[in-house]
């Protein structure tokens, strides 16, 4: 069963806005024809990390939807050297190109000699980065891979911990919505929490999220 999120959607914007959030593991029910058109219209499809090219260029293409996403610390090599130029590419800046909602990405920041490392001092460059480059416009929706330090990470595990940098990140932009992979659903309370003003969703698998109402 497809897990669901609904949000106030903002007041700028005339009309709802549904996407599918997916990461880290291929949803098979989206595989069946009947599934899909039971979720309806999906206005934009997002991808938080580790997964085939080939299946979200699928899912973009099944569900005639626009595709933005963030590449996790598995996206590299193989099927990305030779399948890339079919997707667009990874959300790396602010836009405002997806049914007006504000977007800003943050992909793995960490690699060394073509191998994904866990760099917390890239991460303190890509967050610095991203804030620089908004100049402290308020995106509504923040797409990474991993999530900010202590909400929605496995503390105890040195590899699947959020970002510090991620949270000092959150704290200034305070986006509506951040969407995120890398955490098993299995290691974790709860697939969905808030903080902060900020709703955090761990996508693995795949959500829909709908901007709805006032």
């Amino acid at each position: 069963m497809i897990r669901r999120l609904s949000l106030p959607r903002p007041a700028r914007l005339g009309d709802d806005v549904r996407l599918l959030a997916v990461s880290d593991e291929a949803d098979r029910a989206l595989d069946v024809e009947t599934n899909r058109v039971a979720l309806g219209h999906i206005d934009g499809i997002v991808g938080a990390g580790d997964l085939e090219p080939d299946y979200l260029a699928f899912l973009a293409d099944a569900f005639h939807a626009p595709l933005i996403y963030v590449r996790g610390n598995h996206d590299r090599g193989g099927n990305w050297d030779t399948r890339r130029p079919m997707l667009p590419q990874p959300l790396n800046r602010a836009t405002d190109a997806l049914c007006g909602l504000r977007l800003a990405g943050l992909s793995w920041p960490g690699r060394t000699g073509g191998q994904a490392i866990r760099d917390e001092s890239a991460a303190w460059r890509q967050a610095l980065g991203l804030w620089l480059h908004l100049r402290g416009a308020r995106p509504d929706v923040v797409l990474s891979h991993v999530p900010p330090r202590g909400v929605g990470d496995v503390a105890e595990d040195h590899y699947h911990r959020g970002f510090a940098a991620y949270r000092w990140l959150c704290r200034r932009l305070a986006p509506r919505l951040w969407i995120h992979g890398h955490t098993a659903l299995s290691a974790v309370a709860g697939w969905r929490q808030d903080w902060g003003g900020t709703t955090f969703v761990n996508a693995t698998g795949a959500v829909l999220v709908e901007f709805a109402g006032k």
